[in-house]
């Protein structure tokens, strides 16, 4: 998929930069240089997933502690 053909849209817009950095955050966690253009085309699936999957867990892990009452992690 090219740039500019993006089909996944943020439900609150200006939220896109602080994605794009908790994106990069999680992919050093994982072990991946995150691309310094921002184009993830060029990793493979398997490395795009174990970024995305984790960014999930982690908006998880953070949701249920603001349930809970606990402090978030970031």
């Amino acid at each position: 998929m090219a740039l500019g053909q993006k089909r996944n849209k943020l439900v609150v817009p200006e939220a896109r930069r602080a994605m794009e950095q908790f994106k990069a955050e999680i992919a050093r966690e994982v072990g991946i240089t995150a691309p310094p253009d921002g184009y993830w085309g060029n990793y493979s699936a398997r490395d795009c997933g174990a970024v995305g999957g984790h960014m999930v867990k982690r908006m998880i892990e953070d949701y249920e502690r603001r349930l809970s009452g606990g402090t978030p992690t970031q």
